[in-house]
């Protein structure tokens, strides 16, 4: 003979099973050599400071992306991620192929490469800081038009 409780039991597992499965299986992992939507944090330990000529400006899109640079830093050639080309435009501060920066930020190691998050950029004498004192990036609380 079934306990009682056992039909109660059973409807309400049922019940939960039959609510919140389907956000369980939505919340699929991503594929392999998917680029993750979350962005790098940035790490005061890995701070440098890099100057260089701009080889290439790379506009790469997605919600954690933007205006990237290859910069040649003597024998080596470093991708730096700098921020939004929208953020870059409103405030008049455009990179361009042979300019010269100066770049601190922090060195990261992503997807095999190493690359580096700026957090001020010097070109001409002109400098713009792109994080706050915390590493938070300044479009984050940009309002955009």
């Amino acid at each position: 003979m079934k306990h009682p409780g056992f039909w109660t039991t059973f409807i309400l597992v049922l019940i939960f099973v039959l609510l919140f499965a389907p956000s369980v299986l939505a919340q699929r992992p991503a594929e392999p050599g998917a680029k993750q939507s979350a962005p790098a944090k940035y790490d005061f330990a890995t701070e440098t400071t890099l100057k260089g000529t701009v080889e290439e400006v790379r506009l790469v899109p997605g919600p954690n992306e933007g205006t990237h640079v290859m910069l040649k830093t003597g024998s080596e050639t470093v991708l730096v991620h700098i921020a939004p080309p929208e953020f870059l435009k409103e405030f008049e501060f455009p990179v361009n192929k042979g300019d010269q920066l100066q770049v601190t930020g922090s060195k990261l190691m992503i997807d095999g490469q190493e690359e580096v998050l700026a957090k001020e950029i010097t070109k001409d004498n002109n400098s713009f800081t792109l994080r706050d004192k915390k590493g938070i990036p300044a479009w984050t609380a940009w309002p955009k038009k």
